[in-house]
């Protein structure tokens, strides 16, 4: 028998771009954030700043543009987030079409995630599933066969040319 306190109302966002690039080890950055006052009135979901900053993070730690390819999720349709991006020109972005995950490596990451860390679980409480996820996550970064794997699924690949996005 398993107890069922009620329907929590704790919200955790998770950003976590997968980062390929020729020659290099593939990467999984990620960064989640546990939104507690969702109930006061507070945002129930990321900003748009929490996309802003892992990408000039990113841009730091590769120390070269990038392409960005990501899905519709409404946060990175936001005015001000491609803004930000049209006005860095070291960031090329790509929309993907409307219901297209089977583009998108990240995707296949979460499935993954899935699998491997909540499968069979029961979490005691919202930090148990944060432990966990972090954990999961961690070990993912550094296997980056299994982060190209999720990329070749797509049947994307990389190239070298580099196109301003429309």
């Amino acid at each position: 028998m398993i107890r069922v306190r009620g329907r929590s109302q704790r919200r955790f966002s998770i950003t976590a771009p997968a980062c390929y690039k020729q020659g290099e080890r593939s990467r999984l950055a990620f960064r989640p954030k546990r939104h507690i006052d969702h109930k006061r009135g507070g945002r129930r979901s990321s900003t748009w700043t929490d996309y802003r900053d892992p990408l000039t993070t990113a841009h730091q730690q590769l120390g070269a543009p990038f392409v960005l390819v990501w899905d519709n999720l409404n946060v990175h349709l936001d005015a001000r987030l491609r803004a930000f991006i049209d006005t860095h020109d070291w960031i090329t972005a790509y929309q993907l079409p409307h219901y297209a995950p089977d583009l998108n490596p990240v995707e296949d990451i979460w499935s993954l995630v899935r699998r491997a860390g909540q499968n069979n679980t029961v979490f005691t409480d919202p930090d148990h599933l944060m432990h966990v996820l972090r954990r999961t996550l961690r070990e993912l970064q550094y296997r980056s066969e299994t982060i190209d794997g999720c990329l070749a699924a797509t049947g994307l690949t990389l190239t070298t040319s580099r196109r301003q996005a429309q």
